[in-house]
């Protein structure tokens, strides 16, 4: 197996699940608790990577991250470097990606908290920062968990993003899922199958705890 492959996969993975619940959390909390009127298509464009082909949004990707694109070019003043196809710029097309899996499953927490409990909290004076370290948080803590099992599980098997905007750089970019590509393009099935065969039990392992934590089948995408 190829072990840079990876440890590139690793490190992508686990800063994606680090990030998305950084920023997934408010978005989940602001999707919960919002009235806004047209808050539908906030969510729609939250689950939009959930639908939207992946070559297609790794080719908007590719060509905002260009050095002649927005994000690109400043990127480039900024740094000197170039973010397509480098890890950093795998990393952003990464977060994009995997969004939905951290914030629908924080949403799905967050709803299922009992509103007397919050309420109570706000009625004590308690700030909503305060209510919802003390009393969201621990109360979505099952949701929690599972937005950042699947966003890391999830980047782990990513490959037309990674291959649009990462590319396919050794020690840089190439992931798993590129390099089981590449011994099959190679030829080589018996080092695709054990890779492949990792991967698949570790989705598996992923998958039970999701569902050993999450009792319910529809726990971890909210129903509406």
């Amino acid at each position: 197996m190829n072990w840079e492959a990876i440890t590139v996969t690793l490190q992508l993975a686990s800063l994606t699940a680090a990030i998305l619940l950084v920023l997934g959390t408010p978005i989940a909390y602001w999707l919960t608790f919002s009235r806004w009127r047209w808050k539908f298509l906030v969510e729609a464009v939250v689950a939009l990577p959930l639908v939207l082909p992946p070559t297609v949004l790794g080719f908007y990707l590719l060509v905002a991250m260009s050095p002649s694109g927005a994000v690109g070019g400043w990127y480039r003043t900024l740094t000197g470097h170039q973010l397509a196809f480098s890890f950093e710029g795998l990393l952003v097309a990464s977060v994009l990606y995997s969004l939905p899996f951290a914030v629908q499953p924080l949403t799905a927490a967050f709803g299922a908290v009992d509103v007397k409990y919050v309420e109570a909290s706000w009625t004590l004076g308690v700030s909503k920062v305060r209510t919802f370290v003390r009393v969201i948080m621990p109360l979505s803590l099952a949701g929690i968990v599972t937005a950042g099992v699947l966003s890391f599980a999830h980047t782990l098997g990513e490959f037309g993003v990674v291959l649009m905007v990462g590319g396919n750089i050794a020690g840089v970019t190439r992931t798993v899922s590129i390099d089981i590509y590449d011994e099959v393009q190679a030829l080589n099935y018996d080092g695709a199958a054990q890779t492949a065969f990792v991967l698949l039990v570790f989705s598996f392992l992923v998958l039970s705890v999701v569902y050993a934590v999450n009792r319910r089948v529809w726990a971890v995408w909210p129903m509406k």
